[in-house]
């Protein structure tokens, strides 16, 4: 935490009030000290121009040749980039800095001295980056990420707290596959055999709702997915409300709504960011219900429209979903898709056995898919089929069948990945970003 101290001399004591950066403009024309780390610096004959950074903001610190001790002026000169000083001066309003506000310095502190920083103002390669990711994390860009991330975040639990959703804790170690058997991260599990890195919580939120009606779980995944697009992580957080008693309309209606308020609160509170992003807005200002629904099969015909020559029955590709999102100016719901290209605890449709009461929300701007839900089987003889021509270990989901052995009533959820949602509403150009330590098939460091 980084501290502002403003002294006012009284007659018989000194009355100390801590603030942050973001905070000096309250103290135009009074003397203040600031602790930060020095983010870039230039010279202009007799004066200096430090601008120090403190995870709130930006503020210019300006020392003047005879204003300072010449030891001090000869410390701002030399002083390296990222070097964690303590600065004293007076807080003046100018327009044209950071902030609106600046400080003309008096008194500088070096509390720890930075020589050399690997990442400089000039362009880097980005294997160069990820290897100082430890550092990169630093720089004004990565910083409006974090933040922006930390508000989606913020908004995710809001809505879901705000409308009496109960947050539920689902376990990390499985004893089975949620999504297929093929991305499993699996381990030895002490005298139990195989244990896996969870692909969701999903089938653990189900027996929460059971209990408690409306719940979500947000926390890690794991997907040993062998991708390389700019879209895949192999760890991300995803966010996934379950809630008896709602079918595939009423979860459409809660994605849209979830979206939405998302989007709007980033819109509110971090536009700052999204300006040093140089995020176009248009797209993100659209997003409000209602949002666009088009059926599997329409998805189809648009795509054959556009010269791709699908094939009916196979599952939407990332090219796929490109062509479809452009016809939108927001996020598109795109529903019902076939049984067979869904996991096997998705509900079918009961006009129409071939079709998966299923929906993936897909993001504008060729993000693609960044919801996926479907209304759930509650049948338990045709859960247990279904396990059973899935190839699926029936002693692993003994407990899951019990759900419908017991109450089971009509219920739903979908799964928000908050990466992909971060990368939309930032506008960034790979996935690796929208995280603080990005783990990928080729990349488990720093």
């Amino acid at each position: 935490m980084v501290y502002i101290f403003v002294h006012k001399f009284l007659k018989f004591s000194t009355k100390q009030i801590n603030k942050l950066i973001k905070e000096v403009g309250k103290f135009a024309g009074q003397e203040v000290t600031v602790k930060g780390w020095l983010y870039n610096k230039r010279s202009s004959g007799k004066i200096k121009f430090l601008i120090l950074r403190d995870g709130t903001g930006y503020l210019q610190c300006i020392f003047f040749k005879g204003a300072v001790s010449e030891e001090i002026f000869e410390i701002a000169d030399k002083i390296g980039q990222e070097s964690a000083l303590e600065i004293t001066g007076k807080v003046r309003a100018e327009g044209r800095a950071p902030g609106g506000f600046e400080l003309d310095a008096t008194n500088l502190k070096v509390i720890s001295e930075s020589h050399e920083f690997p990442i400089t103002p000039k362009d880097h390669g980005i294997e160069f980056l990820m290897d100082n990711r430890h550092l990169w994390l630093r720089s004004n860009r990565q910083v409006a990420i974090l933040k922006i991330r930390h508000r989606i975040t913020k908004a995710i639990r809001d809505f879901f707290d705000e409308r009496d959703f109960i947050l539920v804790d689902t376990p990390i170690l499985t004893p089975a596959a949620c999504e297929g058997t093929s991305t499993l991260f699996e381990t030895e599990y002490f005298d139990l055999g195989k244990a896996y890195l969870t692909q969701s919580g999903q089938l653990y939120a189900e027996a929460n709702a059971m209990a408690l009606g409306k719940v979500y779980n947000f926390g890690p995944v794991f997907r040993a997915e062998k991708s390389k697009t700019r879209r895949h992580l192999t760890e991300f957080w995803m966010v996934e409300p379950e809630v008896a008693f709602a079918d595939l309309n009423d979860n459409m209606n809660l994605a849209e709504e979830f979206l939405e308020y998302i989007v709007q609160s980033v819109l509110q509170d971090r536009e700052e960011e999204l300006k040093v992003l140089g995020r176009d807005l248009t797209m993100l200002k659209n997003v409000k219900r209602p949002l666009p629904r088009i059926s599997y099969d329409e998805a189809v015909e648009i795509l054959r429209k556009n010269g791709i020559d699908f094939e009916w029955g196979n599952d939407l590709g990332g090219t796929d979903e490109t062509i479809i999102s452009n016809q939108f100016d927001r996020p598109v719901m795109v529903h019902r898709y076939p049984s067979a290209v869904k996991a096997f605890y998705m509900k079918h449709d009961p006009e129409n056995d071939k079709f998966a009461l299923a929906v993936d929300v897909l993001a504008p701007e060729g993000y693609g898919e960044i919801i996926g839900g479907s209304q759930r089987e509650d049948n338990f003889d045709v859960l247990l089929k279904r396990i059973e021509e899935h190839n699926l270990p029936r002693e692993a989901f003994e407990w899951y069948l019990d759900l419908r052995k017991y109450g089971s009533v009509p219920h739903s959820g979908f799964g928000l990945g908050l990466e992909r949602t971060v990368s939309w509403i930032c506008g960034l150009e790979h996935v690796r970003e929208s995280i603080p330590f990005p783990r990928m098939i080729y990349r488990n460091t720093p």
